[in-house]
């Protein structure tokens, strides 16, 4: 456990040193920030529209603005991910600094944990940016709770998903455009599976749609917590990793 921690605190380290977490999390706060500002005023908007109209008024916010929000937060990590995970091994392999990770006596698994667990505290740092804006509506609103820390254990499960996919991806070469992408695209096809096979109820289709991250997260978005969606991220991100693991074994033999 302490080569973990120590890993996963260089891997901290580094991504501070450099502009990219704080590229990161400008972007994800702006643009979360700009999404959540419209959502409440159309939200406001409507809801004096309907009290003049001799209706109640809006008064869910967990349906309204809280669940929209983080399911976009999640479509913001698509493009987020493959900024943190693109350098996890590719740049330690263009730097040539892999040969001295891989014969340092420290295990495949604890590099591989190390770095992974450093990607997902940089990801958990990007939705704190989120945490501020929904903040404001408690503080103004009254939104239930447990739905919000459901969604957000949803997004937490879903981007270290993502980040383990990463880490894979960026073990099978030294160029961090090429992983970037390369991340990017895989995310996304996992992320559009739900839609091609949505209104398909043939075993195929279906079993697609089941692969779907997107599927998963929607009991989490309604703030339920379904032993089935967990199961499916937690053995996608032991999946992942044990491929990274075989990945960074061939190098150690190649090298």
């Amino acid at each position: 456990m302490k080569n973990i921690f120590l890993i996963c605190q260089k891997e901290l380290k580094s991504y501070f040193a450099s502009p990219i977490a704080y590229a990161v999390m400008a972007i994800f706060g702006l643009i979360f920030g700009w999404v959540f500002f419209n959502a409440t005023r159309d939200f406001i908007r409507f809801s004096f529209q309907s009290q003049m109209m001799g209706g109640g008024g809006a008064t869910n916010v967990n349906d309204q603005i809280v669940r929209p929000l983080l399911g976009f937060a999640g479509t913001i990590a698509l493009f987020l991910v493959p900024m943190i995970t693109m350098r996890l091994f590719a740049e330690e392999k263009r730097m040539g600094t892999i040969e001295l990770l891989l014969t340092s006596p420290v295990k495949d698994i604890e590099i591989i944990l190390g770095k992974w667990l450093g990607a997902v505290t940089l990801f958990l740092c990007v939705l704190l940016m989120s945490m501020l804006n929904i903040a404001l509506l408690f503080a103004w609103g009254k939104p239930d709770l447990k739905p919000v820390l459901v969604a957000y254990l949803g997004l937490i499960l879903q981007g270290a998903t993502l980040l383990a996919i990463g880490a894979l991806i960026s073990t099978m070469t030294r160029n961090q455009i090429i992983a970037g992408i390369a991340t990017f695209f895989v995310s996304l096809l996992l992320w559009l599976l739900s839609w091609s096979t949505a209104f398909d109820s043939s075993w195929a289709p279906q079993l697609l749609n089941y692969l779907s991250i997107v599927t998963h997260f929607e009991n989490f978005g309604k703030g339920v917590i379904d032993s089935k969606d967990v199961v499916f991220y937690l053995s996608m991100i032991f999946f992942s990793l044990f491929l990274t693991s075989r990945s960074l074994e061939s190098l150690r033999w190649r090298a």
